[in-house]
């Protein structure tokens, strides 16, 4: 009898206590949220106790998709998966076509999806750093990123024509030869971030209300890191020093002289010094392509791949079959499958692309990093307040196209 009334005292104490927890949602518009979100939350005054994350307002199909686009066409996919760097995802995809044709393309182009690869990270980390700082209070960091940002999308627009969504490359080579002055506006852009990088700084890295609203904030060990599947700067923020272009290096990243910055504690402090300290080895790795880029073509050479020049089509038989035979039939790996990972900006990107022999992949699935991260977005908010959750989210750097595949 006794037992029963204290059972009922507590489950009584415990449903005041419910009452007294209010419900918020932030997102999937709440302002604070990076894409297309949604985290319902309990909070007791400032503090959130309970957090539930959904997913699937952005869903847009891409794996399903693929199914019937054709192995050039996949590229516009997977230009609107991280649109931040949508290079990086290009390369990704190409690399993975190329494993499954067993094609190896000469080391001019691969230098250059080196090069522009470690552009887009440094660009992808100029944004996520730069709304970190936003998020936290101050603006005039997030000015000085954008203004570096926005004059490498020149380089782009003189390389492929585009600026966001680039559609960058083609299976076998680059889409187009170089322009003449690829390497000098390279190197003149990169030589700009040090100094960039300096500024920010001296603006937010040795800032005192900085660094007491990042540090010791929804921090993650190494091992909760693993068991969510991390990778990227977020692992590394929590000490482990995995990169795959030094675990299996792809494009020839052997070739190139960096080092894995890592932090210890995964916070959201570390993550912010992880990025900062990526963008200047990216800078080290994109000088020392630039400066020693090789000649050669722009592509490998397989015209049953690759498309001919279109001056060649209206000259030469031979082209214009190829050029028919690519168009009318597509590109049709043999029977086989292929797993290809990259280190994109966010982390470990893989696809894994199952062929059947016809002109579409078979089955084709994007293992993208962002998915992983947020996962662990409940156990990282739970016990947290408000507005680290907004500094939480914003330093993961989850990117919702890339998230809902």
């Amino acid at each position: 009898m006794l037992k029963q009334v204290i059972d009922k005292e507590i489950a009584d104490q415990q449903q005041l206590q419910e009452q007294e927890l209010y419900d918020l949602n932030l997102g999937p518009s709440h302002p604070a949220m990076h894409g297309i979100f949604e985290n319902r939350v309990k909070i007791d005054g400032e503090r959130i106790i309970e957090c539930e994350s959904h997913i699937g307002y952005c869903h847009r199909s891409f794996e399903k998709l693929s199914e019937h686009y054709s192995y050039t066409q996949v590229n516009t996919i997977t230009d609107r998966m991280n649109y931040v760097s949508s290079m990086a995802n290009n390369i990704g995809w190409i690399l993975a076509a190329e494993k499954l044709l067993g094609i190896e393309v000469p080391k001019k182009v691969q230098y250059v999806r080196v090069i522009m690869l470690e552009i887009n990270r440094i660009i992808d980390h100029l944004i996520c750093n730069g709304i970190l700082g936003v998020d936290a209070g101050a603006y005039t960091g997030f000015l000085y990123f954008m203004e570096a940002r926005e004059k490498v999308y020149t380089i782009f627009d003189k390389m492929v024509g585009a600026r966001l969504t680039t559609n960058f490359g083609r299976v076998g080579g680059l889409d187009r030869p170089l322009y003449p002055e690829f390497a000098d506006d390279v190197l003149n852009w990169v030589k700009v971030i040090p100094k960039v990088l300096k500024e920010f700084h001296t603006l937010l890295t040795r800032n005192r209300i900085f660094i007491e609203r990042c540090r010791d904030i929804t921090p993650i060990s190494a091992e909760r890191a693993l068991d969510y599947g991390y990778t990227g700067p977020n692992l590394r923020a929590a000490g482990v020093e995995y990169d795959v272009r030094k675990a299996d290096p792809f494009s020839s990243y052997e070739d190139f002289d960096f080092e894995i910055p890592t932090g210890t504690t995964g916070d959201v402090y570390d993550r912010y010094m992880v990025r900062m300290e990526e963008m200047e080895q990216s800078v080290k790795i994109i000088e020392q392509a630039a400066k020693n880029l090789p000649d050669g073509p722009h592509h490998a050479d397989v015209p049953e791949i690759y498309l001919p020049e279109k001056k060649d089509v209206y000259s030469n038989m031979e082209a214009m079959i190829y050029h028919f035979k690519i168009i009318m039939h597509g590109i049709r790996p043999p029977k086989g499958e292929v797993y290809q990972a990259i280190e994109a900006p966010n982390g470990e990107l893989g696809f894994y692309c199952v062929s059947d022999g016809g002109p579409n992949p078979y089955r084709l699935h994007f293992r993208s990093p962002c998915f992983y991260y947020y996962q662990s977005i409940e156990e990282l908010l739970r016990g947290s307040l408000i507005a680290d959750a907004v500094l939480c989210i914003s330093s993961l750097n989850a990117i919702a196209g890339e998230l809902e595949r």
